[in-house]
């Protein structure tokens, strides 16, 4: 029942939007020896509360003995591993070189990706995109023959499907 690759999974996190939450949060990785891949953090539809989603890998094992650790910690009020068919998106900034010898290729490759251009000087273009991880993937990969100046991508934000709500299930 987790979006699992690889060993890889999303875990939802609701938790008490207070200051120190996140850090006692992701502390609790560190002491453990657990690497995040991703994370993101935003307050919900309830301002009282955060929603930490994290990205990671690990086995059975490994993955229960953590999400028993974070059930157990103060502030947090929800854990969920998400569904395999849980909704995930990424957001990308790219700057690339602007060059007129290739800026058709790299406009046509962005129309196709469904990427929209927000900055656009003589030697650069800043794209952005969202989408599943595999969709910014693969878009990094069109454009590095292009030159990647600089990028940056937010992590994963997910939601489980349907009308279900982590904070509402028992």
């Amino acid at each position: 029942m987790a979006i699992i690759m690889d060993n890889n999974f999303v875990i939802a996190v609701y938790v008490d939007n207070k200051y120190g939450v996140l850090t006692r949060v992701t502390s609790m990785f560190t002491r453990r020896g657990f690497n995040i891949d991703a994370l993101t953090v935003g307050e919900t539809e309830s301002p009282q509360y955060s929603r930490i989603t994290i990205c990671m890998s690990g086995d059975g094992y490994a993955r229960q003995q953590l999400l028993n650790q974070l059930r157990k910690l103060h502030n947090v009020k929800k854990v969920e591993v998400l569904d395999k068919d849980s909704l995930t998106r990424e957001l990308l900034l790219i700057k690339i070189k602007n060059d007129a010898s290739n800026r058709q290729e790299a406009l046509s490759a962005m129309n196709i990706f469904g990427a929209k251009i927000v900055d656009y000087s003589v030697n650069a273009l800043c794209v952005e995109i969202t989408g599943e991880p595999t969709k910014i993937d693969s878009f990094i990969d069109i454009l590095k023959p292009y030159g990647i100046i600089e990028m940056c991508r937010t992590g994963i934000v997910a939601l489980d499907r349907g009308e279900k709500s982590i904070l509402s299930k028992d």
